[in-house]
């Protein structure tokens, strides 16, 4: 088992199925909401449960998806499409190191002019 929340504590998370490798997104809107890119791995939603959602609130970023924050510290945690049975965690908000390491980089057309991509790690210009 896995364990995260926010910087507050209003919003903890477990999960306890396989983890996917780190996805690094560089798109706008993940690059608007966490200052740089969306480092992000995803759980199985039967894998996945909310301990605490004090504080948790859903904004709906797109036609297709949303992305959880907590309402009191700020914490970026979670982006989820609304059709699929998964969702995704930021990394960083794990309380210990998962032990996973970065699969690729989507989105990479739009990464910021101020960082360098990781250059062994597969890139997508577009999509997942």
């Amino acid at each position: 088992m896995k364990t995260g929340g926010c910087l507050c504590g209003g919003v903890r998370y477990e999960t306890t199925g396989a983890l996917r490798d780190i996805t690094m997104c560089h798109c706008r809107m993940c690059r608007t909401q966490t200052g740089l890119y969306y480092a992000a791995t995803e759980s199985a939603l039967d894998d996945f449960a909310l301990t605490s959602d004090k504080t948790l609130t859903w904004y709906t970023s797109s036609e297709w998806a949303k992305r959880g924050f907590c309402s009191t510290c700020g914490t970026a945690l979670f982006w989820k499409a609304d059709e699929h049975d998964r969702i995704s965690i930021l990394v960083g908000s794990f309380d210990d190191d998962p032990g996973l390491v970065v699969g690729k980089q989507i989105f990479t057309r739009y990464k910021g002019a101020f960082y360098e991509l990781i250059s062994d790690i597969p890139t997508l210009e577009e999509g997942r």
